[in-house]
């Protein structure tokens, strides 16, 4: 009998918090597919700044076009996009943009990336390890400043997170990574390194591209100031 039919036929899965005798916590695996259908992103830390090139993946003449955007503010100094279902992330995303306002608040100093990841990484493994509830079905990355450089998380649904200078999420993000690893250097400008996503993105979904689709959201060093740009304006970027 096929392993996936055994572990039908034990339940296993059916709750996140039951290991399989493999060792594997089956409904935080479904999970993850669901990222994987989920719209691409793409973050990178340059010389000069860091930023997350997402696609919209919306093309609906009927919705209203700001309601839908992919690169969400966290603070000032720091932004994310999502990957997987997004009314999951709407709820880390809020959390996280509180506890950057407390925060301001408390310390009277911006909160630091790697915080802002944490508290996401802690709720969502929170949601692996206590029944009643499923895990949340989306990866979560954040680029922001610190002491006046870029930096980039990434939080996987098990509630784990890495730092990267380069990473991609959401739909074919093997592809993708695969031209990142190949093509990034950390002397790269914001300019030439969004360049290179782009191409990466339009190389990894071929007749899918669109680029009237992509949301681009950046950081440059030393300012606390959230630029975007959508669609072909991202390429007028000097």
């Amino acid at each position: 009998m096929p392993i996936d039919m055994q572990h039908q036929q034990m339940g296993y899965d059916r709750t996140a918090t039951m290991f399989s005798p493999e060792g594997h916590l089956l409904q935080v695996e479904y999970a993850e597919k669901t990222v994987r259908l989920g719209s691409s992103s793409i973050g990178m830390v340059c010389s000069d700044g860091v930023f997350i090139l997402a696609d919209k993946r919306n093309e609906d003449t009927l919705v209203v076009p700001s309601s839908a955007q992919k690169v969400y503010e966290i603070d000032t100094h720091i932004i994310g996009s999502v990957a997987g279902i997004i009314s999951d992330a709407r709820v880390l995303i809020d959390k996280v943009q509180v506890l950057a306002q407390q925060h301001r608040v408390t310390y009277d100093s911006p909160i630091e990336p790697e915080i802002v990841i944490k508290e996401i990484s802690n709720t969502k493994q929170q949601f692996t390890q206590y029944g009643g509830a499923r895990p949340f079905g989306v990866s979560v990355m954040i680029a922001g400043l610190q002491d006046n450089r870029g930096r980039l998380y990434t939080s996987d649904i098990t509630g784990n997170y890495y730092e990267y200078f380069s990473n991609a999420i959401g739909e074919d993000d093997s592809k993708i990574k695969e031209i990142l690893r190949e093509k990034y250097k950390k002397d790269l400008t914001l300019k030439k390194g969004i360049e290179m996503a782009i191409e990466a993105m339009k190389k990894a979904k071929g007749d899918k591209f669109k680029i009237e689709r992509l949301e681009l959201g950046y950081l440059e060093n030393n300012r606390d100031e959230i630029k975007r740009l959508e669609g072909k304006k991202i390429l007028e970027l000097k």
